[in-house]
């Protein structure tokens, strides 16, 4: 595939275990910059406290999601922790036709399947960031800072943490989050690359 044939659009993947503060790091790069888009993603999961439904994820169904991923709609999906997640073909197409700038928030499975796909198909050219702590002991305090899962659930997400750590060489990039606005610095200098 020639550089000419893919969009006109940038697509940024930001990957990392659970914790690692993905959600953050995205949110302040946007507030530094208003035209990078962040790709919507659908879940089975439910929604957190101060989560808004078509804003922070599209929340469906198990048999909604199993529909889409059957249907194809879907650039990657993976299962987490009992739950689906998947980014819509058309949230990424669409946008990156119209020639944005796109930041794909999503876990480590689902960037692997971008990556994949990116080598056997070549339909689709992404950077890939994964998004690493300053250490195991910190990752550990900030799902446990969180609040929001019990204690089965801190450690079912530990264990996945240790795997995908693990696959930290399989990237493009690694950012360590050991201060927001210096990941948001990293990941600008990702991005200058890449226009």
């Amino acid at each position: 595939m020639s550089e000419q044939d893919h969009t006109p659009g940038t697509l940024l993947v930001v990957s990392g275990p659970g914790g690692v503060g993905k959600g953050t790091v995205v949110a302040a790069l946007r507030e530094r910059h208003d035209e990078i888009e962040v790709s919507l993603s659908a879940t089975t999961r439910r929604m957190r406290p101060g989560e808004e439904d078509g804003v922070h994820y599209r929340f469906v169904s198990p048999t909604e999601f199993r529909r889409m991923a059957d249907d194809g709609e879907f650039l990657e999906w993976a299962e987490f922790n009992g739950h689906l997640y998947g980014t819509p073909w058309s949230s990424v197409t669409d946008r990156l036709a119209a020639g944005a700038t796109l930041v794909l928030e999503i876990d480590v499975q689902g960037a692997k399947q971008v990556r994949q796909r990116q080598r056997d198909v070549g339909d689709i050219a992404a950077t890939l960031v994964f998004l690493e702590p300053p250490s195991w002991d910190d990752l550990e305090r900030r799902l446990r800072h969180r609040g929001s899962e019990n204690e089965e659930t801190i450690e079912q997400r530990l264990t996945i943490g240790r795997e995908e750590m693990a696959q930290a060489e399989d990237f493009d990039h690694r950012v360590v989050n050991d201060r927001v606005d210096a990941a948001v610095k990293a990941l600008e200098r990702i991005l200058a690359l890449q226009r």
